[in-house]
């Protein structure tokens, strides 16, 4: 009995030495695996490089005139009778655009060259009562003259004298009537005259001409059309031809015009861009739309069609720095923060930026040229986590390896 206890005994010991030695070495065993499944995630990274970039503005507006010349006709109620330019037609200043018949005007006229030769006539007759009336003026004078003295010495009756001195004062009457008939007779010729300055006037003013020189933008006048000042203009003239961009700008972009600045406009229609400048930069902004004007001026602009939709590119700043994808920033409260890789480990840093352009965006301050940056921020990496580069193109971004 006592030898079959001893012999579990044994068969238990046995069994707990065996045992031992194989729990001893399953930990070991099963850490070489866990150290060969440490992985290093492979993160895209960009090299900041040297690159100039410029901050521009878009525009877009309307084709218009810088100038516009309303042409309407100096004489009313005549029929226009011949027109002799059409809208596209350049012209110079006092180039004759249409003519107004002038028959009317040519009846009035021989009529008052009858008046005039009236006028004349009066005044010659008004003349010659003057000399007439003179005369006798002079005449009548001397008798009373002769009745006076002959009177005081006893040898003429006072009757004499009184009919002396009334044939006097007839005879001035009618030499007074005879001026006042004179000045009748010219001011009558002065006024026949002023009608005849008026009538010429007219009649000059029915060649209606170009008071500018510049383009015929458009033309409403019509041939047997009875002209008149009121309703729309005859012509409508582009001053020298000038054309601009009447460009509408938002209200935060407004401030970052200035007189001056180079435009490259592209009209609808038009496949090469038109060089323009920024000529006026209106200080009101329509509180309706909260939009300001910007007035684009395009020389040269021979083809531009007044009316036309059009849209202007405006670079207002220039710069040349160091680069990066604008994925490759991160916004964080307003701080502005990328992700550089060194030796593999990551480390976020702040920086400042500047102009963006085209997908990128300079960085002014707290990056070195050629340090690697992750290409797209807000990944799931902290400062400190490992990584593994791989360098991609930077979006055009000089210096950035491929």
């Amino acid at each position: 009995m006592k030898f079959r206890v001893m012999t579990l005994a044994g068969l238990v010991a046995a069994s707990t030495v065996v045992t031992l030695p194989a729990l001893a070495q399953e930990p070991a065993s099963a850490a070489a695996p866990a150290a060969a499944q440490e992985v290093v995630p492979t993160v895209s990274v960009v090299s900041a490089g040297r690159q100039a970039l410029s901050q521009k503005v878009i525009v877009t507006g309307t084709l218009v005139a810088r100038e516009e010349v309303l042409v309407t006709p100096g004489v009313e109620g005549l029929k226009i009778e011949a027109i002799l330019v059409d809208a596209g037609d350049r012209v110079k200043e006092g180039d004759v655009l249409a003519r107004l018949a002038v028959d009317s005007i040519d009846v009035l006229l021989a009529q008052n060259t009858s008046q005039l030769a009236s006028t004349d006539a009066q005044i010659a007759q008004a003349r010659a009562q003057i000399a007439a009336a003179e005369a006798s003026s002079t005449q009548a004078g001397q008798a009373l003259e002769r009745a006076r003295t002959l009177t005081q010495k006893g040898f003429t009756a006072t009757e004499t004298l009184e009919q002396r001195q009334a044939a006097a004062d007839q005879a001035t009457a009618q030499l007074s009537v005879a001026r006042q008939a004179l000045s009748a007779a010219e001011a009558g010729r002065t006024l026949v005259e002023a009608q005849r300055d008026e009538l010429e006037l007219r009649r000059s003013k029915t060649d209606i001409k170009a008071p500018r020189a510049g383009l015929v933008l458009s033309r409403n006048a019509v041939v047997g059309q009875v002209a008149s000042a009121g309703g729309n203009p005859l012509f409508v003239i582009a001053e020298d031809g000038d054309i601009e961009l009447d460009a509408d700008v938002t209200e935060t972009l407004l401030p970052q015009l200035k007189v001056g600045q180079k435009v490259a406009v592209r009209p609808s229609g038009v496949d090469k861009p038109v060089d323009g400048v920024v000529r006026l930069v209106q200080p009101e902004i329509k509180a309706s739309t909260r939009l300001g004007k910007a007035r684009i001026a395009l020389p040269g602009g021979d083809g531009l069609r007044v009316g036309a939709f059009a849209r202007g590119t405006i670079e207002v700043a220039h710069s040349e720095g160091l680069v990066l994808p604008v994925t490759a920033i991160a916004d964080d409260g307003g701080v502005s923060t990328v992700q550089v890789v060194k030796d593999g480990v990551v480390d976020t840093r702040e920086v400042k930026t500047g102009l963006t352009d085209a997908g990128l965006i300079e960085v002014t301050d707290g990056l070195a040229e050629g340090e690697l940056v992750v290409s797209k921020a807000g990944t799931f990496l902290r400062s400190g986590d490992k990584v593994k580069p791989q360098v991609v193109a930077g979006a055009g971004a000089t210096g950035v390896k491929g």
